[in-house]
């Protein structure tokens, strides 16, 4: 077993053939399989095009609606292509577990509503709320991932912001 395929195993949770076969999604695992390879560049190439859309976002920054869409899009790029590497029905069944269920859903929330913003109503200052909100819900989201990131930083919030002395 070469070293891809033991980090896509380790990542994607070991084997999940039994759980592929019992999940709705299964059958379509196996129509478009990579190999782990090919995961990994797909990962690579969905990542790096999603931070240059971020980081290209703030050349058009006086643009707050430009400026949305190419950040908003950028972030999906660069959330989703952790899917590459362990999976689509693993990443959804992470981002949905209770620990992370609050942020995963203020985050897409956040997301939907900056869209809304810029495409939609074209509200430059609601955007920019949206987009504040968008960051925040996402590093939020991305300290569930380390253990005990979210107490050290909701403590350390207190003590920055305790005004008693």
């Amino acid at each position: 077993m070469d070293a891809l395929t033991r980090l896509h195993r380790s990542l994607a949770g070991g084997d999940d053939e039994e759980l592929q076969e019992e999940s709705i999604l299964g059958d379509t695992e196996d129509l478009c399989s990579l190999s782990p390879l090919q995961r990994i560049y797909a990962f690579a190439a969905c990542l790096v095009a999603g931070l240059a859309l971020m980081i290209l976002s703030f050349i058009v920054f006086a643009r707050p609606i430009k400026f949305a869409v190419m950040f908003t899009f950028g972030n999906m790029l660069a959330v989703g292509s952790t899917a590459f590497v362990m999976g689509p029905q693993k990443q959804l069944r992470m981002m949905f577990d209770p620990v992370r269920l609050y942020a995963t859903a203020i985050y897409v929330g956040c997301v939907l509503l900056a869209l809304i913003f810029a495409l939609w109503l074209h509200d430059k200052l609601l955007t920019l709320i949206a987009i504040i909100c968008e960051i925040c819900a996402l590093f939020w989201y991305s300290l569930s991932y380390i253990p005990f990131a979210r107490r050290m930083v909701s403590d350390l919030m207190v003590k920055l912001c305790d005004t008693e002395l």
